[in-house]
């Protein structure tokens, strides 16, 4: 399997929202190097929006994020939505796709993420979907770990479920940071833990995001709020075992200032930055 990765297109992304594109057309701001956006809102996407939208995607680099592949769900794999995804792709010239590890269909759209029950059988179904959608598509795609709040059916733990599925599917791995903090506290494993035992080889890139605290052992993951200083040792944590990979920061709502979110972006870029010379300074001594 291809080996991309959003290393091609930098180290350093932002979640693009519409509220974003007027700033963005005058300046991309450092540290910056990719955006990405949910093909979903782009699609058929045309007038002012549609037209700003082909001006900023020519001009920069970009990688798309799905919410609606539904890749657990029961019901039959929608092949004319894979294949508008195609399309768009080829159009844009986007070369990296990532999707939840969940589903949102089974007879109508449930306009949200639900659970895929941790069991061998949900393993063959998932990952026979996710070579499907691979091979319409000709590249391959990265499945996010995603927060949940229940596990219906549960035979074996998440960790077990996620790392059987990339090995099943042979594909690639949006490594979500917040979401493994999230998932520990609501279901109590040790997020380090979790972590390690990820599949360095597979992580394409990763996500970092707020999170809303309902209870000290219910945390629900948002996208509305700053990155807390757990979750940012965290992706320190993950730098240090996994590599530097590229990161990106999401914020769906609650949309602050640009100098708040490039604040955010800079916390990346310094964690990146140390990571990267604590790995010099080891090969360095082991030569």
């Amino acid at each position: 399997m291809l080996n991309k990765s959003a290393a091609d297109f930098g180290q350093i992304g932002l979640g693009l929202r519409r509220e974003m594109l007027d700033e963005m057309l005058i300046d991309v701001p450092k540290p910056i190097e990719f955006l990405e956006v949910a093909p979903e809102n782009w699609l058929k996407l045309g007038g002012r929006f549609g037209k700003q939208f082909k001006q900023l995607i020519e001009q920069h680099a970009f990688i798309c994020h799905g919410l609606s592949l539904s890749i657990g769900s029961p019901a039959e794999l929608d092949i004319d939505f894979v294949q508008s995804l195609k399309a768009f792709f080829k159009e844009h010239n986007i070369r990296l796709f990532s999707e939840h590890l969940s589903y949102c269909s089974g007879e109508g759209h449930m306009y949200d993420l639900m659970p895929i029950p941790f069991t061998e059988e949900a393993i063959k179904h998932v990952a026979s979907r996710i070579r499907q959608v691979q091979d319409i598509l000709e590249q391959p795609i990265a499945i996010e770990n995603v927060s949940y709040y229940g596990a219906p059916g549960q035979q074996m733990t998440e960790l077990e479920f996620t790392n059987a599925v990339l090995e099943e599917a042979d594909c690639q791995l949006l490594l979500d940071v917040n979401n493994i903090y999230v998932n520990s506290i609501n279901h109590g494993y040790d997020a380090e833990q979790f972590l390690a035992a990820l599949p360095t080889k597979r992580i394409a890139y990763g996500h970092v995001a707020g999170h809303y605290t309902e209870a000290e052992d219910l945390l629900v993951d948002t996208h509305g709020a700053p990155v807390i200083d757990p979750v940012w040792r965290l992706l320190e944590k993950a730098y240090d075992v996994h590599g530097v990979f590229p990161t990106l920061l999401e914020r769906d709502f609650n949309i602050p200032p640009m100098s708040e979110l490039l604040a955010e972006l800079k916390t990346i870029e310094t964690l990146q930055h140390t990571a990267n010379k604590q790995n010099q300074v080891t090969v360095k001594h082991s030569a």
